[in-house]
């Protein structure tokens, strides 16, 4: 059930009052700058607790181990009443009879505090501060977190007419007090540029820039909101974040960092996104998704947010031991990224700055204890619960094939069965003995190796022969090749350990056929003929005769047989016999049976053997073949497992863990599931359960819940949030730079019934969003982190947004949503060195190569853009980092993605008809900018462009090897001087400073 909201006002219009002059006289005077005046307020909150918790709070805050002199400072009865000693550490409005500033001004070393051995005295603006909110009453206010969100009353502003709504009056009042002006309004070509990115994570495309500075009409910004809200773009964007928070990845971790099947439930969260699923029902489903009432196969999938965690399947482990650890992952996760707290330290004692102790540590624990695990990983890769979930495009293609086939077999079997042999002694005499011809073989075609994770993965996984058995294709660097070798024998293949090779031939008969092959392999072997599978084989044998026997029921024509062998150590190997049958066991018999003794079925099959072996009835019997195995194929396909909750049938009992050890639980009190008592209450009724939790964190009362949420779409679209510790809402976290805006959002938020894309309109549509990031120097010294919001946001673009934009200068983003992960190209040899040479990373070929980075394959001991500053994925990640080294340069430049974006953006270019190479090259400058060059921009752009040329027409071999980068098909109409000299200057626009950044 949704929570009830409570009634707020709601503010379209800001209704701001402009200042009289006399209260803007007293706002100048009063306004603090670099230095506060004495008789100023000080605030506990924002100036006073940071200090206690920084200084006092570990020997004297909520830790009750590490608590010394019986001394609690975060709590007023710790501050206000007598001490042990009979002291009061803060008597309000007396300086000179509080302990505390008196313990802290001391120059006795055995009764100042901090203690001098800590190195850390507070510094005399510190003291200072102390001392006057003594003096002024010492008044003492919760930490702001942890006080439920109250709509604020809208501030007075001196311009009533910039704001254009509620969020403004509140930055542009704090911008009053410091007397800082606001940045004008960013022009339309930056304003688009900005808000496409930020919602999409694309670049716009000229023709939308174009019909956005084209249309005239008032609403001309809002019209393109509504198209990029709509966009699918936005849910995989906005995805990126989600996962990083999920820890999401295609790994285990660990030392094997095996491979998972987790990419359902990364396609659910694009999907909840793009379908603008409400915040409290997307954190209900994916925390217990499982536990709803009939859940739907979504719902379980979306429970898998807590199956990301990191699985443990290393040889010797402790079962027990790993289940602790991902209870815990769950725990400290729930905490980072619903409340904003950090929860870890109280696993082993009580939290030194929050109030969360380590019993309430446990009945969080609680909730995510009673998952149905036991800390092992099934055949090394995923651990139950286990779910086998459908995936859609594979099942309505295998439904058409089904319709198909269907309909071919409807055909084949209406088809007119009078057709009978013009001499029907001669044609069965002639089928005796053409069914004495043996098979012809052609030679064996060998594909590998092809590096796998494990023999189980590397057995089941499809790596592309599997689709068609073509010898005549290319799987990225790895070709088929023609190979000597003879029947009846052990073949030793250049097949190492862990790795996958292929083998491929055909088998062409004139007549029905049986032939019996012998099979042996080391150590997996699977089997297809003409696509459809006939053995699925793992032992831990090696190769050898009399293994396997299968048994080919052959129709009249040309076969292909397709084998796949998985090795684990040594060299990989099989064993191959094939003996002629004959003619089908069936059909002996009857020829040799008088015309007029033969039954009306043997007739039958006779004429249809014969109608089997006419050119048209032949080509359509292969067609029914041919989708026989697409059919066996898609049924694999159609479904894949993936990791999910489920509640156990026997609940398990939780107990505080001394020290949190797995192995020493406290068992003097079994702990039941319950929340912090220092936050709001669980929901009337709500169960005790993964469902009441989901219910607490979503009720409108809670403190935390929806000032977290808030601030990191704040933190997304202007780099840094509200509160710049996102991680952390708690005493050791940083103050919102906005209190009031905070709290108006989050309550706006639980307003709007916790809908994401109204929230986001609201502020991309705010004056403070739409400001232009530039600023005089004076703006920029004074506030150079833009904590003020006075001006607009600029910052580089992330890995993936710059991986994603060359793509679609290119042309080459492939527009495929949701799906597997791919393997675009990647340095040679990373995964080799982390595994010890046994796991080898091969690229994907065809479109996926050019898919958003979004679905780029995330091994969590190397994930794929480390040089950018991502998250590992090993752990929840909510706050990115950015910086800018001279390696990612490097990559940007030399990069196959980047060099061979730069060669499709050229060809792009001269593929434009009619264009001078001025023209061309302000194009190009466009597309990587949203803007035309300035003069002097062109003048570069022309003077790198003639260099390039002669650079490329006296080094026709650079030219060459420049435009081989990459798998996309080179233009062959173009010339190579002339492609090599676009493509150098492309490389550079993509590297510009205002390529990379989003401002």
């Amino acid at each position: 059930m949704k929570p009830t909201a409570p009634v707020l006002e709601v503010v379209d219009r800001p209704g701001c009052q402009p200042l009289r002059a006399g209260w803007l006289l007293l706002v100048l005077v009063a306004t603090p700058l670099a230095g506060a005046q004495s008789d100023e307020p000080v605030h506990f909150a924002s100036e006073i607790r940071p200090i206690l918790s920084d200084q006092c709070f570990e020997c004297h805050g909520p830790d009750r181990a590490a608590r010394q002199a019986g001394l609690r400072f975060d709590l007023p009865e710790g501050l206000f009443a007598p001490a042990e000693s009979d002291h009061v550490p803060i008597t309000p409005g007396q300086p000179e009879l509080s302990e505390l500033l008196q313990r802290v001004i001391s120059d006795d070393p055995d009764l100042r505090m901090p203690p001098p051995e800590t190195g850390a005295p507070l510094k005399p603006d510190q003291v200072d501060r102390l001392r006057r909110w003594i003096q002024q009453g010492a008044n003492w206010q919760q930490h702001w977190s942890w006080q439920p969100p109250v709509r604020p009353q809208l501030p007075d502003v001196a311009d009533a007419d910039w704001p254009l709504g509620a969020m403004d009056c509140f930055v542009l009042a704090r911008l009053d007090r410091e007397q800082h002006d606001p940045a004008p309004v960013a022009v339309q070509e930056t304003l688009l540029r900005r808000v496409t990115f930020d919602l999409t994570g694309l670049p716009p495309a000229l023709d939308e820039l174009d019909t956005f500075l084209e249309d005239r009409s008032p609403n001309a910004y809002e019209k393109q909101l509504d198209r990029l809200l709509a966009s699918p773009r936005l849910g995989e964007h906005m995805a990126w974040t989600w996962l990083d928070a999920a820890r999401y990845a295609d790994t285990n971790g660990y030392q094997g960092d095996l491979t998972r099947t987790m990419w359902p439930w990364r396609q659910w969260v694009i999907e909840a996104f793009n379908a603008n699923l409400p915040f409290d029902r997307f954190t209900t489903e994916q925390l217990a998704g499982d536990l709803l009432e009939n859940p739907t196969i979504d719902q379980q999938i979306a429970s898998g947010f807590h199956r990301n965690v990191p699985l443990n399947g290393e040889g010797g482990r402790i079962p027990e031991e790993s289940r602790v650890e991902y209870v815990v992952d769950r725990v400290e996760t729930t905490a980072t990224v619903w409340m904003g707290l950090t929860s870890s330290c109280a696993r082993c004692h009580d939290h030194k700055y929050d109030s969360l102790s380590q019993e309430e540590y446990y009945r969080l624990f609680a909730y995510f204890n009673q998952i149905d695990e036991t800390g092992s990983v099934d055949s090394g890769r995923m651990a139950h619960p286990i779910l086998k979930v459908p995936v859609r495009d594979k099942v309505h293609e295998l439904r058409l094939v089904e319709r198909r086939l269907a309909d071919r077999k409807a055909t084949f079997a209406a088809a007119s069965t009078d057709r009978q042999p013009p001499d029907r002694q001669a044609w069965e005499d002639q089928l005796l003995d053409d069914g004495q011809t043996p098979p012809v073989w052609s030679p064996w075609q060998y594909l590998g190796p092809i590096q796998a994770d494990s023999v189980g993965h590397g057995h089941n996984k499809r790596y592309g022969p599997e689709e068609t058995g073509d010898a005549s294709r290319v799987y990225g660097d790895t070709v088929w090749q023609t190979q000597d070798w003879p029947d009846d024998s052990i073949i030793t293949m250049p097949l190492p350990p862990s790795c996958v090779g292929y083998a491929y031939r055909q088998v062409h008969v004139t007549n029905p056929a049986t032939v019996e092959l012998t099979l042996g392999a080391d150590n997996g072997i699977r089997l297809w003929l003409n696509g459809a599978p006939l053995l699925n084989q793992l032992t831990q044998a090696g190769a050898d005769t009399e293994q396997e026997k299968v048994t080919l029921e052959l129709e009249p024509g040309t076969h292909h047989l397709l084998m796949k062998i998985t090795n684990r150590t040594g060299s990989g190997g099989f064993y191959f016999q094939s003996t002629h049958g004959g003619l089908p066991p069936d059909i002996a018999p009857i020829l040799k049976t008088a015309g007029d003794q033969r039954t009306p079925v043997e007739q039958q099959r006779l004429t249809e053997l014969y109608r089997k072996s006419l050119p048209e009835f032949r080509d359509q019997a292969q067609q029914i073949r041919r989708l026989e195995g697409r059919r066996l194929r898609l049924e694999n396909e159609a479904y894949v497992k993936t990791m999910v909750m489920r509640r156990r049938a026997e609940p398990r009992e939780t107990y505080l863990l001394v020290r949190g050890r797995y192995d020493q639980p406290d068992k003097s009190e079994k702990l039941l599931p319950q929340v912090p008592s220092a936050l709001s209450a669980l929901p009337q009724g709500a169960p005790a359960d993964r469902r009441g939790l989901a219910r607490w964190l979503v009720t409108a009362d809670h403190p935390l819940t929806a000032r977290v949420a808030v601030n990191r779409y704040w933190q997304s679209l202007f780099g840094i949030g509200l509160v710049a510790t996102s991680e952390d809402f708690g005493s050791q976290g940083a103050p919102p730079s906005h209190p009031d805006l905070l709290d108006w959002l989050a309550t706006e938020y639980i307003h709007l019934e916790w809908d994401r894309k109204a929230l986001l309109r609201k502020i991309v549509t705010s004056q403070t969003y739409r400001q232009s990031s530039r600023a005089t120097a004076e703006a920029f010294r004074r506030d150079p982190q833009n904590r003020l919001l006075g001006r607009g946001p600029r910052f580089r673009l992330s890995a993936q947004m710059l991986r994603d934009q060359a793509l679609a200068f290119s042309g080459l983003l492939a527009e495929r949503i949701g799906g597997p992960s791919v393997k675009p190209y990647q340095p040679v040899g990373i995964w080799s060195e982390f595994s010890f040479g046994k796991i080898r990373y091969t690229p994907d070929g065809g479109q996926d190569l050019y898919r958003r980075t979004l679905y780029t394959f995330w091994r969590r001991s190397t994930g794929p853009t480390n040089v950018f500053d991502n998250s590992d994925r090993q752990v929840c990640s909510v706050r990115p980092r950015r910086t800018n080294t001279p390696l990612q340069a490097l990559v940007l430049l030399n990069d196959p993605t980047y060099v061979e974006a730069a060669r499709l953006l050229a060809r792009r270019i001269l593929n434009m008809a009619d264009q001078t190479s001025e023209r061309h090259l302000a194009t190009a400058f466009r597309i990587a900018t949203s803007r035309w060059p300035s003069q002097d921009e062109q003048n570069v752009l022309e003077g790198c462009l003639e260099r390039a040329r002669k650079h490329f027409q006296d080094q026709p071999v650079a030219a060459e090897l420049l435009l081989d980068v990459g798998q996309a098909r080179r233009n062959p109409h173009v010339d190579n001087v002339e492609l090599a000299a676009y493509t150098s200057v492309m490389n550079v626009l993509l590297n510009m400073d205002e390529t990379i950044t989003r401002e």
